[in-house]
């Protein structure tokens, strides 16, 4: 399934996104007031039961916001493949480096990512998000995959010199509507292996970064188990997991992101997420 959070009329919904329309079940499951508390419920599995019901609304009728709207917990890796390690110049480590994002930072599929007015050095970093099913702490790595909901398309856009005032990644990764999250949140059934994707950044129609999830250095599995050790993971809560080479910081000359840029990020088998860049 395909499932998305949006604004239809100024009230917020969620549902199921096929080739048809949007199959709302906002009206058909009160109990639960979005996507989230879906999860939560452990009600995941009941959704699969409006498949074949009518659609109620085209996707040009509603604005779509992040799968998961104001998720708890936002858990962001660094440094997690090979050849962005390299051009990076970091060392090797044996553990993972995460920092955080806050909720106000995201932005659904077809928002304004927002180049902040204390930085023109606004980079875009396309990624793989993962999203939690059910609690999980302390959870081996090869039961891993079992305690996620889906995955989506991540842009965690960097403000650069924010990013390195210090050797903490935080204050270069929360300025208010950096980063974009969606369009749909993609579940396992139809996608069972995450280190199984293509992955693609296009700038104006243009590749700017072009890998594959198996090339990372810390698989979903892994960041989830070495997570779930430090925190406790919640239902809605949402890994990004890195991003590949060819970040605008590290071209020569640098590539940042300006005012009407259009930034996409794709992964085969989740979908496209667009963004356009505006000023804050």
């Amino acid at each position: 399934m395909r499932l998305i959070s949006y604004q239809h009329e100024g009230r917020p919904g969620y549902g199921i996104w096929t080739d048809r329309g949007i199959i709302g079940l906002s009206s058909r499951l009160p109990g639960y007031p979005d996507l989230r508390a879906v999860l939560a419920a452990g009600a995941l599995p009941e959704l699969s039961a409006f498949l074949d019901e009518r659609e109620d609304l085209d996707l040009s009728e509603v604005e779509l916001l992040p799968p998961i709207v104001e998720p708890k917990k936002i858990l962001c890796v660094g440094i997690n493949y090979h050849a962005h390690r390299i051009e990076t110049g970091r060392d090797e480590t044996p553990h993972p480096t995460y920092f955080t994002r806050w909720a106000d930072t995201l932005v659904g599929h077809g928002g304004a990512l927002i180049r902040p007015q204390a930085s023109t050095r606004f980079d875009y970093e396309g990624e793989l998000a993962v999203v939690i099913a059910k609690p999980a702490r302390h959870v081996k790595e090869q039961d891993a995959l079992q305690y996620v909901a889906g995955y989506a398309c991540f842009n965690d856009a960097s403000v650069r010199d924010w990013q390195r005032h210090t050797s903490q990644f935080t204050p270069g990764k929360n300025f208010p509507g950096t980063g974009g999250f969606g369009p749909a949140l993609v579940t396992t059934e139809e996608l069972p292996d995450p280190q199984a994707l293509s992955i693609q950044t296009r700038l104006n129609g243009q590749v700017v970064q072009e890998s594959h999830t198996e090339r990372m250095i810390f698989g979903a599995a892994r960041l989830i188990a070495y997570a779930s050790t430090f925190t406790l993971l919640n239902p809605g809560d949402v890994i990004a997991t890195g991003t590949p080479s060819g970040v605008g910081d590290k071209r020569e000359p640098p590539l940042y992101l300006k005012a009407g840029d259009v930034v996409e990020v794709e992964l085969s088998g989740v979908g496209v997420l667009r963004n356009l860049v505006k000023d804050e």
